[in-house]
């Protein structure tokens, strides 16, 4: 056993010993972290600068691109180092960082998902009021809390729960520093850590869970009672984010099923790639789901990187409504 005041750092047991692939995979991994921050910095971009994009709905897909870097950076940096070091550890300082990084990240990307489903809710169900209860003030409140409820939350757990545990082992057996698997190496009392996600499972997370179906079911009958119009209004704004919330909610339930009971019986590449799906493939998906299925970014994307002539956004508007006409 290893005393407490002896674990300065972790070794993360999960890494394989690649050769010469390595290099390939620094490449691959390079060439992912590269992608989703050039794609996410164009989304930014093209909605702080169109003020026709200054709408609610966009504004929180702002925050959840601005959480996509803030989640990838603290995790692919790592990668890359970590794939050329023949030696896996980490210090535990640096480690405790990275747990709060990764862990405020998937708090607050499924808080603002859920705050997006209310968003949609109000948008669809009372369209003629939707200006009037989303306001300018209340969108601020929001994202506000979004962020503050995440890195409260976690600098909570981190500092307060997780960093004064005694552990009596330094080995980790991930690519990166998870918070149960530390939880997991120490030999004082945890009761408290595990009383705490139990009671912050079942009144946070399914607090948010039973508020986006709530939203998706009232979505739902108004389509079902609703116009063609509707129905093609709620398709075209509601299908990405459904896919992006399933996809993250599937990321994390891989991940949550993982940390809490023995997979060993699973090949170790397979365990290596779920526990990274929760937090590589939001980020890289998000970008292209938004900017290719909303006409509005991807018109508005178009025109800052090939330029648009003379017809800007209301010339397409104008266009769009007299075909409809027709």
């Amino acid at each position: 056993m290893i005393n407490s005041t002896q674990v300065s750092y972790f070794i993360l047991a999960a890494y394989l010993d690649t050769g010469g692939f390595k290099y390939l995979l620094f490449l691959l991994i390079l060439s992912l972290y590269v992608f989703i921050v050039c794609a996410n910095v164009l989304l930014i971009v093209v909605i702080c600068k169109n003020r026709s994009l200054h709408e609610p709905m966009y504004l929180f897909l702002c925050s959840l691109f601005v959480n996509e870097l803030y989640g990838s950076t603290g995790l692919f940096p790592f990668l890359l180092v970590q794939i050329l070091s023949d030696i896996h550890t980490v210090s535990a300082p640096f480690c405790f960082i990275q747990i709060f990084c990764l862990y405020s990240y998937g708090a607050s990307e499924f808080s603002t998902l859920t705050v997006m489903s209310y968003d949609r809710y109000l948008a669809i169900c009372y369209p003629l009021q939707y200006h009037t209860r989303m306001t300018s003030k209340k969108i601020a409140m929001l994202i506000a809390l979004t962020w503050l409820y995440s890195f409260l939350r976690y600098i909570l757990i981190v500092s307060g729960m997780t960093a004064p545990l005694q552990l009596c082992g330094n080995i980790i057996n991930k690519v990166y520093c998870d918070n149960y698997s530390v939880v997991k190496l120490a030999c004082s009392d945890t009761r408290a850590n595990n009383i705490f996600g139990l009671v912050h499972m079942f009144t946070v997370i399914f607090a948010l869970i039973i508020l986006i179906i709530f939203s998706y079911m009232r979505i739902l009958k108004v389509c079902l009672s609703g116009s063609k119009q509707t129905r093609q209004k709620a398709l075209s704004t509601c299908t990405p984010h459904l896919f992006s919330l399933l996809n993250f909610s599937f990321g994390g339930f891989f991940e949550l099923v993982q940390s809490r009971f023995n997979m060993n019986y699973l090949p170790n590449m397979l365990r290596i790639f779920l526990s990274l799906y929760w937090l590589t493939f939001q980020p890289l998906i998000n970008p292209l789901l938004y900017g290719l299925k909303m006409s509005k970014i991807r018109i508005v994307c178009r025109r800052l990187l090939f330029g648009g002539g003379e017809c800007n956004y209301k010339c397409y508007l104008t266009t769009k409504s007299f075909a409809r006409r027709k």
